[in-house]
């Protein structure tokens, strides 16, 4: 077995998909990072964690972090004997801002260092699809990978994804409550009017065009008509604020699958619920990146 003597540190930073109309298709990184470090040791597997949901997440074999190592491990044909894992989470989980994309994207990148010789056995596109695969659709995975605005989709049966340079201002609203993926994705209808996913397919390509060069369009580009009303049910009180925020003219949606609000814009402390976490970010320049 070949491994790594020292510890490997990877900071890997949370994303924000859908950003309106691009369900399933956009994403981008924020400049909010966890940090988690392996090492391989002897024998067994132990966690230590601090930070956003320490108290929550298993500290075994299925925490996704390891689980993800563990399919990468597969894919590189070499398992540790024994690993220690210490995470430094800052990432908020069940709000929106992947959470599980980050572990994932930490896991791989982590298990791909610790091999000698890992980036020449598995490549960039390789370790997308395996991140792919672990969670289910590649919107989060692929800012978390790759940093910056990513469009992903599937073609045939591979994930793609391409990435653009975006220097945006940021700013979350975080409720104090998470609602599960499941139950925000199980809201959402089966079939949607052409109209609206006419509409939807205009105002995607728009964003992007709103993100790279034109930011004056971001208040029509971040306008959607497929998920954010149906969910709305789930989360009344961040579908209120966006909806204030854009009566205001602040370009501001639902982050993920929700309920954080993310807005194209500084300087609205102001807006912030009582007892909602307000933060100011940037679009991060990079993706999951060993320290």
């Amino acid at each position: 077995m070949s491994f790594v003597d020292t510890p490997v540190t990877v900071e890997v930073p949370a994303t924000s998909a859908n950003l309106g109309p691009g369900f399933d298709s956009l994403g981008i990184a924020l400049d909010w990072y966890d940090v988690v470090t392996a090492e391989v040791t002897g024998s067994g597997l132990t966690f230590d964690i601090t930070g956003e949901g320490a108290d929550e997440v298993p500290r075994d074999e299925t925490h996704l972090l390891h689980r993800a190592m563990d399919a990468a491990f597969d894919l590189l044909g070499e398992r540790p004997a024994g690993l220690h894992l210490t995470c430094r989470n800052a990432i908020p989980h069940g709000r929106g801002l992947g959470s599980s994309a980050a572990a994932i994207a930490a896991g791989i990148t982590l298990a791909r260092a610790l091999v000698v010789g890992g980036d020449e056995r598995v490549d960039e596109r390789v370790l997308f699809g395996l991140a792919t695969q672990l969670e289910g659709h590649p919107d989060n995975v692929a800012p978390a990978l790759c940093g910056g605005l990513t469009i992903s989709w599937i073609d045939g049966a591979a994930p793609e994804r391409l990435r653009l340079d975006v220097d945006a201002p940021v700013t979350v609203f975080v409720p104090p409550d998470p609602v599960p993926t499941s139950v925000a994705r199980g809201l959402l209808p089966e079939t949607v009017p052409f109209e609206d996913a006419a509409f939807n397919a205009g105002r995607a390509a728009l964003l992007v065009a709103a993100l790279t060069t034109a930011p004056e369009r971001l208040i029509s580009a971040t306008e959607d008509r497929l998920h954010q009303l149906p969910r709305s049910e789930a989360m009344p009180g961040p579908y209120k604020l966006v909806r204030q925020l854009r009566v205001e003219g602040v370009p501001a949606v639902i982050s993920g699958a929700g309920p954080t609000v993310l807005a194209f814009a500084h300087g609205l402390q102001e807006w912030t619920p009582q007892g909602w976490l307000h933060r100011e970010l940037r679009v991060s320049p990079h993706g999951a990146r060993v320290r």
